[in-house]
């Protein structure tokens, strides 16, 4: 199955590209796709753990199975006052 990967801005800048196009088997998750996109784009891996991802507009946990066509942002969080 495809899915679409979108980085938020704190991660995009470390990419290659803000927006990937991962081939994955049918049934993976959330974390298979940061996996995947951590081994594509090794610059990025160690801050994907902190990286909160969004399905179809909704907060998503790492299980959370995806379906082909589906696009998964993954945002930094940010803090301040």
């Amino acid at each position: 199955m495809q899915v679409r990967v979108r980085l938020g801005a704190g991660l995009a800048r470390l990419a290659a590209a803000p927006l990937h196009s991962l081939e994955l088997d049918e049934g993976a998750t959330v974390a298979d796709a940061c996996d995947r996109l951590a081994a594509d784009e090794p610059q990025i891996a160690g801050a994907l753990d902190a990286a909160l991802p969004v399905v179809a507009g909704v907060h998503a946990q790492r299980t959370d199975p995806l379906r082909h066509g589906d696009e998964l942002a993954l945002l930094t969080p940010v803090a301040g006052g």
